[in-house]
């Protein structure tokens, strides 16, 4: 899943490539992938697009007409650059084509999507914080105003789990499975810890590794093509997807817990006290 790093890198690219340039048209493949259907698609024909931002996860392109087009790409969502698109209207069928953006220039971008969970998601809106996902959205990470002391505001009243805090986006914007892993091996903690139990240390411990994991992918991913933006961020990662893998910090064994629709990475020297964590889907299997 594209987390904040990826997204911010994917703002930069389309800033430089479609602020400026007007839209000619907008074609959905997928009927899953439109969420809202006032205004319709057809009110960013002709528009100029003005600023793209990121809201979380959430890709906002502005345009000079009023209209948002806002895109969450979920877990197996893309967006690919066409430097030339392909000549007449994409075809409705199987393939993992959701959504086409066209510009007045010829090029443009597909959005596709994986697999048969189909949770891309794209709104036409007049104002961003009419979609629900950005509106119940929590501070982002990076922004000047996030600091130690408004981290542990957050996790104060938490009675849950480090991994799960983190990954809440009404309580922190952006970060998602892959990220959470990480930031949780640099602070040298385990992803099962209660959030509200750290120490005033263990909150520095934390809030470093979080602005320091997140600043260091998004300058890494910065500048990086749009297509190129997958492979860069699992060659950044050093433990999440790394099952089985030496520690890249301690050369200890990478472990992991696997949940229905999920997984977590984490080492046991680095963060549990050499420890292993209960797989609890692999503990109901044994019963």
């Amino acid at each position: 899943m594209p987390e904040l790093p990826e997204v911010e890198a994917l703002t930069d690219f389309l800033t430089e490539h479609l602020v400026g340039h007007r839209v000619a048209r907008v074609l959905p493949v997928a009927v899953s992938v439109l969420k809202t259907y006032d205004p319709p698609l057809t009110a960013l024909e002709g528009a100029r697009i003005t600023d793209v931002r990121r809201h979380g996860k959430f890709l906002d392109l502005a345009a000079d007409s009023g209209p948002h087009l806002v895109i969450h790409l979920a877990r197996a969502g893309w967006l690919q650059w066409k430097d030339r698109l392909p000549d007449g209207p994409p075809k409705p069928g199987k393939g993992p084509l959701a959504l086409r953006v066209a510009l007045e220039t010829g090029e443009g971008f597909d959005l596709t999507e994986a697999g048969t969970q189909k949770r891309l998601a794209v709104y036409l809106v007049r104002d961003p914080a009419q979609v629900p996902g950005i509106a119940r959205l929590g501070p982002d990470p990076l922004a000047a105003d996030f600091g130690e002391d408004r981290l542990a505001a957050l996790l104060k009243a938490e009675r849950r789990q480090l991994k799960g805090a983190l990954r809440d986006q009404s309580l922190i914007a952006g970060i998602g499975n892959a990220y959470s892993d990480e930031i949780l091996h640099a602070a040298k903690m385990s992803p099962f810890k209660l959030a509200a139990s750290l120490t005033p240390q263990e909150t520095h411990q934390l809030y470093e590794a979080l602005r320091g994991t997140l600043t260091e992918a998004v300058e890494r991913s910065r500048g990086v093509a749009a297509g190129r933006l997958k492979s860069e961020k699992k060659s950044g990662l050093r433990v999440h997807g790394r099952t089985g893998e030496p520690c890249p910090v301690c050369g200890d064994t990478i472990r992991e817990v696997s949940f229905s629709d999920s997984s977590l990475q984490y080492c046991p020297t680095c963060q549990t006290g050499g420890k292993p964590l209960a797989d609890r889907r692999l503990s109901r299997l044994l019963k």
